[in-house]
């Protein structure tokens, strides 16, 4: 699998999460729909976190199961194989409502 370890891949996902969350703040949907860089940005990042997601071993997963990475892959897959069909209120909605809460799960694994 990945030369990361766990706790170095979950803090490349909280990164990414708090970096999604900075590069749209205070930024409204209609504002974000018509910035291309910061929609690249917060695209790539959810690409990160997906990738960082599928390289941790399924025993570690398993372990922390109130975590769906199933969706976290399925979503990175959706963005990396579908490029061109990205509905931007899809990756809205997942930055509004999962991402906090995916920080605030993912914060005690952390190893910052």
């Amino acid at each position: 699998m990945s030369k990361r370890t766990p706790t170095l891949l979950i803090d490349d996902i909280i990164e990414s999460c708090y970096k999604i969350m900075d590069y749209t703040k205070d930024m409204p949907f209609e504002s974000f729909v018509a910035d291309q860089k910061t929609i690249d940005a917060v695209v790539r990042n959810f690409e990160i976190i997906g990738e960082a997601a599928n390289r941790l071993p399924d025993e570690y997963k398993d372990t922390h199961f109130e975590i769906d990475w199933f969706r976290i892959r399925g979503f990175r897959n959706r963005i990396v194989h579908d490029y061109f069909g990205i509905d931007y209120s899809i990756v809205w909605k997942i930055k509004e409502t999962y991402l906090p809460q995916l920080i605030r799960i993912l914060g005690p694994l952390s190893s910052k």
